[in-house]
């Protein structure tokens, strides 16, 4: 017979650790599934100043190993594998995984966000070839060149001054008239020499050879548009929440975010929603962290209703 655990947590970020970590210390048998490296979007940061307990800052990879190494201590397992489709309505509830398939009787669903793209011609093609959607991972490759950044909120202020202090120029593109970044970020970037803020202006087109050469650039105001050279784009538009593997089982809000509470509980009993990709009003690693713990408070009072046994204490 198939191993079938209290708790199957599908990510490895901030969310699923968490819920990995209570449910092991509750003393449930949890599997998490993680298709890469534990973290998700954390690691591609590297200083997070707004986590509590770190004065000075922490490396979000650093971080996300932690958070794996603590959930692991208590006896949680953690595998690799990238998740390919869950069966949500059966009992045992089942996960299809390129490693195998996996039973529980309750699903931690924390897969996060995946980054959003122009939707440009060529942009995909232009992956890994001069356009990145992280400034962390691929920064390295453009010190002394020149760089665009498109977007306006804390993650396209964040990228825009970390690639400030390897690229000889960054330019900031930002379809209105102000960023959205907090006032903290936007007085950071006021003071780069060598940022460049281009206001109400949207990148309309990919100038590329082998690599990128450059974007084309209108203002929306005048509808002027110029050719902008540059060595590489990183776009920092916004997240789009990871939902395919669910195959349209769980109720969604109308953004496609998972529609779940702040007990965690989806539309399907025994699944729970925790982290970015969640319907909420914040997103950051702190309250997803505060959803991995729900996630499993929910858990441990239904699990007797399921089925199961509910552990005793955390």
């Amino acid at each position: 017979m198939e191993r079938i655990y209290d708790m199957i947590v599908v990510g490895a970020g901030p969310a699923g650790c968490t819920a990995a970590l209570y449910a092991a210390r509750g003393g449930l048998t949890v599997l998490m599934l993680e298709k890469l490296s534990a973290g998700g979007q954390m690691t591609q940061t590297h200083l997070i100043e707004n986590y509590p307990g770190f004065a000075d800052g922490v490396d979000g990879f650093a971080l996300a190993e932690n958070m794996e190494r603590q959930a692991k201590r208590f006896g949680a397992e953690v595998r690799s594998a990238q998740v390919h489709a869950l069966h949500l309505h059966q009992n045992p509830k089942a996960v299809e995984t390129d490693g195998g398939i996996f039973y529980a009787k309750t699903i931690v669903y924390a897969a996060g966000a995946v980054p959003k793209s122009l939707g440009l011609p060529g942009e995909q093609a232009l992956v890994g070839r001069g356009l990145s959607y992280c400034a962390a991972c691929d920064g390295m490759f453009y010190r002394g060149k020149t760089v665009v950044v498109v977007g306006g909120g804390n993650t396209a202020a964040a990228d825009a001054l970390l690639l400030s202090r390897v690229a000889a120029k960054v330019i900031l593109v930002h379809r209105r008239d102000r960023l959205r970044a907090d006032r903290l970020e936007f007085d950071r970037l006021r003071q780069a020499a060598n940022v460049e803020l281009r206001l109400n202006s949207e990148v309309t087109e990919f100038l590329a050879e082998q690599t990128v050469t450059g974007v084309r650039v209108r203002n929306n105001v005048t509808g002027a548009e110029e050719i902008v050279a540059c060595d590489g784009v990183f776009l920092c538009v916004g997240r789009s929440p990871e939902t395919t593997p669910l195959n349209g089982q769980l109720k969604l809000d109308a953004g496609g975010y998972i529609a779940a509470g702040e007990d965690t509980r989806t539309s399907i009993p025994g699944v729970y929603a925790a982290g970015d990709c969640r319907a909420k009003a914040l997103r950051q690693i702190i309250t997803a962290a505060a959803d991995g713990a729900a996630a499993v408070h929910s858990a441990m009072e239904d699990i007797p209703r399921l089925g199961g046994e509910m552990a005793r204490q955390y």
